[in-house]
């Protein structure tokens, strides 16, 4: 299927996307709040964290609806369907990596960093 929007209109779509979704933005400004720092986006940790807090030993990932397909509120767009459904399938496989990493990280040593 060819797309609907022009070009120019495509990226100035692609432009308006946020990189933290408002979700994040609300997670992140009660940890703040709270008193803890963060990092966010560390690339030197597995998966790359959304929020992560070295001195805790922590890492979260804010995962939102869409993107990481939500059974509840989730949707899967209609238009260029083959590639969303590969893209949002992925996305859930990786977030399955990524805890699988840290949960064994933690019951197999749980004196190393994580």
């Amino acid at each position: 299927m060819t797309d609907v929007m022009t070009k120019e209109q495509r990226r100035k779509n692609m432009q308006a996307i946020k990189s933290i979704s408002k979700l994040e933005k609300i997670v992140s400004k009660e940890l703040w709040k709270k008193g803890l720092r963060f990092r966010t986006n560390t690339k030197n940790l597995f998966g790359k964290p959304d929020l992560s807090i070295k001195k805790y030993k922590i890492v979260i990932f804010v995962d939102s609806c869409f993107w990481h397909r939500c059974p509840i509120h989730g949707n899967m767009p209609k238009n260029n369907a083959d590639f969303w459904y590969r893209k949002l399938t992925r996305n859930v496989d990786r977030d399955k990596e990524v805890n699988d990493y840290y949960t064994k990280k933690i019951e197999f040593h749980p004196q190393t960093h994580v």
